[in-house]
């Protein structure tokens, strides 16, 4: 469909507590934007949502009129999921509000939350859960695709601390879920993205951390990376649950933590996470401290808050983004020797390339326990390719993550669904792997018509060679 009748347009307006912006707003050009600016696309109506009524009046209507929905949370996808082209949005970014319950460890919090308001008010109590390592990240985008951060080995993923959920299907139908009411689709929502509805409330398991935790990034020269991601990965074989590490090859960033005499000199470096004991955690990384010269080493006591906003500078909304990502077993000398040489060509100050230390918790979750795929791989990688916009060499930055992604090729175990982009449909089936057909089949029982595909869509109409 691509038009709406103005009796229509105003139907939905009068319905609705919030505000409905059409194309001929003078807010819709703002309103449609999301942090990737390579993103532009152009939806019929957006829905600034305030309330549950709300979604589910503004679903019900894309429902009957067979609209494709969007859901914005905070609109971090570098995929540009939460705005879509010819159809409706339900943007939740008026329904931010976290409530906690320290008795029961609990946090109900609403769909259109960042992860900054999660962790300001669970903290509050001493209290945290998995959360994105990126503050302005949406909750709901990065819980309902599994969930990585600081904290994942020692408490797992934020799939596996999702304990209900309360949505709106495509019917209009408003559910709550939990392990006794409908856990398989309490399953399909712990990995499975935004398939199955409009999620407008979160419970997640909370845990006792911070509000001080060990912390801070230790910065070396990238001509000494590749013995350093040597002595590295024989330091995390043993590492404790209590170890959080991100690995960041790229040129350094202009951030107030780092002296100006490095910015743009490139670097390998270490991001850590203490969770524990902090007399321990200061015994257990003395090697990784200790090893060479290093330009920089910020490791301290620091509020658990401030580390979660350690590097939201380094990728502001509005630039140009583009990623791939693969999920590996080990930092062995043949992906280590890849990863520094592609490193090395890195085409913008603005890309990097993450590795994320996996395993802990995350891999003692049975398999079957959530749609998450991947349990056992020891890293992620995310190329992540970033650039100013309008400067016309966008060619040049996508073609780098591309080469880089098929080089590290031969060493997948599996792709994160989150750090997916633009794959297409046998990219998603294959990140699923056999979680698939039981994605396809809750699918087809709770959206059938597809309404919600602008995700890593789970397309309920797609029959292949023997599926069911």
């Amino acid at each position: 469909m691509d038009t709406l009748t103005s009796g229509e347009t105003e139907k939905l307006a009068h319905a609705l507590r919030g505000d409905l912006i059409t194309a001929a707003d003078p807010r819709y050009d703002e309103a449609r934007k999301v942090w990737n600016g390579d993103i532009d696309r152009h939806p019929l109506l957006i829905a600034r949502c305030v309330d549950v009524a709300d979604v589910t009046a503004a679903v019900t209507f894309a429902s009957r009129r067979g609209l494709p929905i969007a859901v914005r949370g905070g609109g971090h996808s570098v995929a540009g999921q939460g705005v879509c082209d010819g159809g409706l949005v339900i943007d939740l970014s008026r329904m931010r509000a976290v409530q906690i319950d320290p008795e029961h460890r609990l946090a109900h919090v609403q769909g259109g939350a960042l992860w900054q308001d999660v962790d300001r008010n669970s903290q509050a109590h001493g209290l945290a859960t998995t959360g994105g390592i990126v503050s302005e990240t949406g909750v709901g985008g990065l819980a309902l695709g599994g969930g990585i951060g600081h904290l994942m080995r020692r408490c797992g993923l934020t799939v596996d601390n999702l304990v209900e959920a309360d949505l709106v299907t495509a019917d209009g139908t408003r559910l709550r879920v939990d392990a006794d009411k409908d856990p398989e689709l309490l399953w399909g929502l712990r990995g499975g993205g935004g398939n199955f509805g409009t999620v407008v409330r979160f419970g997640f398991r909370l845990h006792e951390i911070g509000p001080t935790v060990l912390a801070g990034m230790i910065i070396y020269p990238l001509d000494v990376a590749p013995a350093f991601l040597a002595h590295y990965r024989d330091l995390i074989a043993d590492a404790p649950d209590e170890l959080g590490t991100i690995l960041n090859l790229r040129l350094c960033p202009p951030v107030e933590a780092v002296p100006e005499r490095l910015h743009g000199s490139p670097i390998v470096a270490v991001n850590v996470c203490w969770s524990g004991d902090h007399e321990d955690g200061l015994a257990f990384l003395r090697p990784l401290r200790e090893f060479g010269r290093p330009l920089l080493d910020t490791v301290g006591p620091m509020p658990y808050v401030e580390l979660q906003q350690m590097v939201d500078r380094t990728s502001p909304p509005g630039k140009e983004y583009y990623w791939r990502s693969v999920d590996f077993g080990e930092l062995s000398d043949q992906v280590i020797t890849t990863v520094v040489e592609h490193a090395s060509r890195i085409t913008s100050p603005l890309a990097a390339v993450p590795i994320y230390h996996l395993g802990g918790a995350i891999g003692r979750v049975p398999a079957t326990d959530t749609a998450f795929g991947s349990r056992h791989a020891g890293h992620n990688i995310n190329m992540f390719g970033a650039w100013e916009p309008g400067r016309g060499d966008r060619e040049r930055h996508v073609s780098w993550v591309r080469d880089f992604s098929e080089a590290m090729a031969p060493h997948s175990v599996g792709q994160y669904v989150n750090f997916l982009n633009d794959e297409g449909s046998d990219g998603v089936r294959a990140a699923y792997g056999e979680r698939w057909r039981r994605l396809v089949a809750l699918k087809r029982r709770v959206d059938p018509q597809n309404l919600f595909r602008y995700n890593f869509n789970i397309d309920p109409g797609r029959l292949d060679e023997g599926d069911t």
